[in-house]
């Protein structure tokens, strides 16, 4: 006599509700970009004003070219002392980090959360069509994180 198997028969699970949790979701739009020619000092200015520690630098048509972060403009001023030069002598698109990594918003968050812990960065721009539409940061995935309260972690 074999083994019985006393279970009743299981809902299949239509959707996994995870793949639903895009990074498009919880992806900050209304950023705050700079623009090549902009100076340090503007950028410095601009992330105390805002408290953030950098942004995607644009051009004109909207088009990510780079990232200026916070180290950036203190390499910058530790450059501008050592050689005794002002600060204002260079732009930010001489100090942007370029060939900048991007994420798909139609990526899961968790997904994302993975990419962020390998890269060791702190934000990722999202692109459509060339064009600049939005940013996740690593704050922005806990707030998915809290917003789902720890429930269905697949």
């Amino acid at each position: 006599m074999g083994i019985k198997n006393f279970k009743g028969a299981r809902k299949t699970q239509e959707q996994n509700d995870n793949a639903l949790i895009q990074v498009r979701d919880y992806m900050t739009t209304n950023l705050i970009t700079f623009r090549p020619e902009q100076s340090i000092e503007t950028v410095i200015e601009t992330l105390i004003k805002h408290k953030i520690s950098g942004g995607p630098v644009v051009n004109n048509n909207n088009e990510l070219i780079g990232v200026i972060s916070e180290g950036d403009c203190i390499k910058q001023i530790s450059e501008s002392r050592y050689y005794n030069l002002p600060m204002n002598h260079r732009s930010i698109g001489d100090c942007m980090a370029e060939n900048v990594e991007t994420i798909d918003g139609n990526m899961n968050v968790f997904d994302a959360a993975n990419k962020f812990l390998e890269s060791k960065r702190r934000r990722f721009p999202i692109l459509e069509n060339g064009k600049l539409v939005g940013q996740i940061s690593q704050k922005d995935i806990l707030k998915a994180a809290i917003h789902l309260k720890g429930h269905n972690w697949k």
